[in-house]
């Protein structure tokens, strides 16, 4: 079972896609529909959808949902770190290295974001430059920077 839906949200549309019972891609157009996925909002996808809504409401600060990465054993690690950074908080490239024991790793991490298939639920857009300077995302910058604006707006002042 293959399946990935389109919808339109306040800050960006998201395509969703499930492989096998999990969240497998989070895509930003629909130029970006996975190969041999068919269209169909299956429960778990309509799930998620409702999992977006609450976060774009500012309801939602951790998403709940079956994942499944695919990926080298290096990148599944960058995107299990990228998942540890807390709602409305960054980390640069650098500390997502040491985070993995691999100091050095810092353009790999960056090339791993990059390629990152669920957007938004790994939070790549949480991971900045050095000198806090917002770089790359497959969303574009200025998304990049909205979804942080967004969570800061609504992050908890406990």
């Amino acid at each position: 079972m293959k399946y990935f839906y389109y919808y339109k949200f306040p800050l960006c549309g998201l395509g969703i896609a499930e492989k096998e019972g999990a969240i497998s891609n989070v895509f930003f157009d629909k130029g970006k529909a996975p190969n041999g996925f068919e269209k169909l909002e299956s429960p778990l996808i309509k799930k998620a959808a409702e999992q977006f809504d609450e976060y774009f409401k500012g309801k939602r600060k951790i998403f709940d949902l079956p994942l499944t990465f695919h990926g080298t054993q290096f990148k599944i690690k960058v995107w299990e770190a990228v998942l540890s950074i807390p709602y409305g908080e960054t980390r640069s490239y650098g500390d997502i290295a040491k985070m993995i024991d691999n100091p050095k790793a810092s353009q790999a991490v960056g090339r791993t974001n990059h390629t990152n298939q669920i957007a938004i639920i790994v939070p790549c857009h949480r991971v900045i430059g050095h000198d806090g300077s917002i770089v790359g995302y497959a969303g574009g910058i200025e998304l990049k920077q909205k979804l942080l604006d967004h969570e800061k707006a609504n992050r908890c002042k406990c």
